[in-house]
């Protein structure tokens, strides 16, 4: 296979005539975001079976011509975990590349977890072990070195032999075609936009707010994300997140307020207090008709808890028989939200529902039951009598 450094627009363009009407490649991304809001793309790995390269941004001025490749609607992506890599394509031109394959999610329905890695991909599947060497490099450093760039080469090297394995494996389960929901839920833009007003979801700890409390968490949140987004900062460059829950519960009035509180210094307070401040007295404004809440949460009593825990037992039982992780197919939560009811959810759609969504359902009916025959457990239909 041919392997290439691309850091001209000239190498870029032959690239490019070499990539055109490829009928898949295998994508991967560097990136550094330790010290900014935006993922820094550091190197773009692509291969397509005959070629690798290896491609500089940071060297080349426009990357279109290769986007363009991209996002060819005619040409399967194939990535592993793709999701932070699809979040700066996504940054890049503010939509994604479709149609997409994971193979980290493809491996769910192979027995493996639902967090494999690459590596352990490449090795199951490959007999083949990849280094390890470079999972802590620096890649917005210049030059690479010769072990970095076949490092980054290897993580796009086995994608595609390891998509094929993957779809023959599913087919010859009588599973292809069954995770094209999930691929089309990973390249759904609801999880790559970034509304200022929702930013307070994302934050730990405020089930301690309500009311207009929880109101301003909400302007406050919205406000960090603004000016993280504005400086290109991390968020907890602006303010940690259990700063803002803080300043959200005691509502401070002035300067004096905000130096007793811990975890806001000086320096901090001179530069944002003023913004603070604003942000506060405008959210004592918000007609309580505008205060947002978080929503009914479901709390099992202790005997839904052990309602949970024979559900669990289903899963897992479903997942052996199917070679399928458990925690591919449901987590506990998941469990408690259809006790609650709830109807709606990824569990009782696509491979899900019909591996276990539709027999917890009826579980929950008292259609079925479980049994032991044997220090086996076994599903099996409840008798009418």
């Amino acid at each position: 296979m041919k392997e290439y450094f691309v850091d001209t627009p000239e190498l870029l363009d032959a690239l490019c005539d070499r990539l055109r009407g490829a009928a898949a490649i295998a994508l991967d991304t560097e990136f550094m975001r330790e010290k900014t809001y935006y993922a820094q793309l550091a190197l773009l790995q692509i291969c397509n079976g005959e070629l690798i390269a290896c491609v500089d941004p940071l060297a080349l001025p426009d990357l279109s011509p290769l986007m363009d490749i991209i996002y060819d609607p005619d040409i399967q992506k194939v990535m592993h975990a793709g999701r932070q890599d699809l979040e700066i394509f996504f940054d890049q031109r503010g939509s994604l590349p479709r149609p997409v394959y994971d193979t980290q999610i493809g491996a769910t329905l192979l027995g493996y977890g639902d967090q494999v890695s690459y590596a352990t991909l490449v090795r199951d599947m490959l007999a083949v072990e990849l280094e390890k060497t470079h999972t802590r490099t620096n890649w917005s450093q210049r030059p690479l070195d010769s072990g970095q760039v076949i490092y980054a080469q290897d993580d796009v090297r086995y994608l595609l032999p390891i998509w094929q394995r993957q779809l023959r494996q599913l087919e010859d389960m009588g599973r292809g075609g069954w995770l094209d929901e999930d691929f089309l839920d990973l390249t759904d833009l609801r999880h790559y936009t970034r509304a200022p007003r929702e930013a307070w979801r994302r934050i730990r700890g405020i089930r301690v707010l309500k009311g207009i409390h929880l109101a301003a968490l909400r302007e406050l949140a919205a406000w960090r994300e603004e000016r993280a987004r504005e400086t290109d900062k991390p968020r907890k460059w602006v303010l940690r997140d259990d700063v803002l829950v803080d300043l959200a519960r005691r509502m401070p009035e002035t300067d004096d307020h905000l130096r007793n509180m811990r975890g806001l210094e000086a320096q901090t307070i001179k530069r944002l207090g003023a913004e603070i401040l604003d942000q506060v007295r405008k959210c004592k404004t918000l007609p309580e008709a505008e205060w947002p809440t978080l929503g009914y949460r479901f709390t099992p009593t202790p005997a839904q808890e052990a309602l949970v825990d024979a559900m669990m037992a289903m899963v897992r039982q479903c997942g052996l028989q199917n070679s399928v992780s458990p925690s591919a197919l449901a987590t506990r939560r998941d469990l408690e939200q259809l006790i609650a009811g709830k109807t709606d959810h990824l569990l009782l759609h696509g491979w899900r529902g019909k591996l276990v969504g539709r027999g917890l359902q009826a579980f929950l009916r008292g259609e079925v039951g479980i049994k032991v025959n044997n220090q086996n457990l076994s599903i099996e239909p409840q008798s009418s009598n």
